[in-house]
């Protein structure tokens, strides 16, 4: 089986505030007991999309000083901003293409997607994030016909009924659900965004969005303002069976 961490919209901004708590879900997956694969940070890294706002995430996640206990594996949100991204956290060419992702594994595999359109708060999985997807899949047929497979990207493709993040779904979801609906190797989807933990499903598969670090969404019976700057930090962990079985946990760090 595969075991995921996930965690989601830092909005890492400078402040004492987004690092103490960026930190201090990094302690709690750092100092863990058990085995885990791999940690999915699932976009909004940064809150303005600056070099410095990366260089800040890549010394909290250990991705210069290759301390982690885990691979690492990210996608942009839209907060976030390509060309910075890829150079100050990933440490490539600073361009704006799509920055995608796969991660092949004993027991599945993971595709990190690019759901950020660049100047907008949109979420949309372009032509080449298509076309990669597509290629990714045929490579994995390739390798073996057994490894299922996660999505994971930003942006939900599917209403979690509170207006913010409704307003702001991954953009032209049958798109994907077609794409879903040839390719049974997926086993579901991992997004963020929302900053709420839920659990619902897309296209016949699980669909789990993961808490948010910095904020956590009140929800519009739970009384008024959109942000509950108090509640503590969430994570997730994800186990993906061989069968294609996808069970979440959710917790959170206080």
């Amino acid at each position: 089986m595969l075991v995921l961490a996930h965690i989601s919209d830092l909005h890492l901004d400078g402040t004492a505030r987004s690092t103490a708590r960026a930190e201090r879900v990094r302690d709690r997956l750092w100092e863990l007991p058990g085995h885990v694969d791999a940690l999915l940070v699932t976009g909004d890294i940064a809150d303005h999309g600056t070099e410095a706002e990366y260089e800040e995430a890549a010394h909290i996640l250990g991705l210069r000083t290759g301390d982690a206990p885990f691979p690492i594996l990210t996608c942009p949100g839209n907060h976030d901003s390509r060309a910075p991204y890829r150079k100050a956290l990933l440490g490539l060419p600073a361009t704006e293409e799509p920055v995608n992702s796969a991660h092949v594994f004993d027991d599945g595999a993971v595709l990190m997607c690019d759901s950020s359109v660049p100047g907008s708060v949109e979420g949309a999985l372009d032509d080449e994030t298509y076309d990669w997807i597509e290629g990714t899949l045929d490579e994995l047929d390739d390798l073996d016909d057994n490894v299922p497979a996660l999505l994971a990207f930003h942006h939900p493709p599917v209403a979690l009924h509170h207006p913010l993040p409704d307003a702001f779904q991954l953009t032209h979801p049958g798109r994907l659900a077609a794409l879903m609906e040839r390719r049974p190797r997926i086993a579901g989807i991992v997004t963020g965004h929302a900053h709420t933990p839920a659990a619902t499903t897309f296209a016949g598969r699980p669909l789990l969005v993961g808490p948010g670090v910095t904020w956590t969404l009140r929800l519009p019976w739970e009384g008024e303002g959109i942000a509950d700057r108090d509640a503590p930090v969430g994570l997730a962990f994800h186990v993906l069976a061989d069968t294609g079985r996808l069970t979440s946990h959710f917790r959170v760090v206080v």
